[in-house]
């Protein structure tokens, strides 16, 4: 069965999204990009708040694909005790070495994210499970340019999917999806839907969350 993740900015909206069932809960400022940092305190605070009750996530933010900074970022946010680091592979700089250097750290679960919208390499998946990463997903780097099904052929998604069930990774989607791609999306089995926008007031990912938007979303994914 295919679970839900809800990203969310504070500690209201990620209380709102726990009383909902969802099964991640995913940190992030959507202010600051396709997948924007919450700063540390803050992401200490909320997990502290949920106290085990539910999976957790956060994200490094959008950050230059330098295999130091990349690697200092994830230590940091990995001591505010998330269950999952996730980090945004941006289609500049040298992968492979950011890749070898995380590998070290095994006792933190790396979760990669790929960009739909940038053509990203697939043959990268093998490397993150050499790298000991937890899991991936394919998400879109431009939200203007519409959802993960507006951006990339079915078939392509659907490729994602089996490589990293292949590689035995968590598999998530994500991308601005809406209710309407729900149904389609979740025959390719991936482990995770991932929604921002959809939860939003007036669908926009920097606005609050509307509750009817997420009893839908949830409701929908039973």
């Amino acid at each position: 069965m295919t679970g839900m993740l809800a990203s969310v900015k504070n500690l209201a909206e990620a209380e709102l999204v726990l009383n909902a069932n969802v099964d991640i809960i995913d940190l992030k400022q959507p202010e600051f990009g396709a997948l924007g940092a919450l700063d540390v305190e803050s992401v200490a605070e909320i997990v502290s708040k949920i106290n085990g009750r539910n999976t957790i996530s956060a994200t490094i933010g959008d950050l230059p694909m330098d295999a130091n900074i990349i690697f200092n970022a994830v230590c940091e946010m990995a001591k505010t005790g998330v269950d999952f680091v996730k980090i945004g592979f941006f289609p500049e700089g040298d992968w492979l070495s950011i890749v070898q250097k995380l590998a070290n750290l095994i006792e933190i679960r790396l979760i990669a994210v790929l960009f739909a919208d940038t053509k990203p390499d697939f043959s990268m998946i093998s490397e993150f499970k050499k790298a000991n990463f937890a899991g991936v997903m394919l998400d879109t780097m431009d939200k203007k340019k519409g959802s993960l099904s507006d951006v990339m052929e079915y078939e392509m998604i659907a490729e994602f999917v089996t490589l990293a069930k292949t590689q035995n990774l968590i598999c998530g989607l994500a991308g601005s999806l809406r209710l309407e791609n729900i149904a389609k999306l979740s025959t390719l089995q991936p482990d995770y839907l991932g929604f921002r926008g959809a939860l939003c007031v007036k669908n926009s990912r920097v606005d609050a969350i509307d509750v009817n938007a997420l009893k839908a979303i949830r409701q929908t994914l039973k």
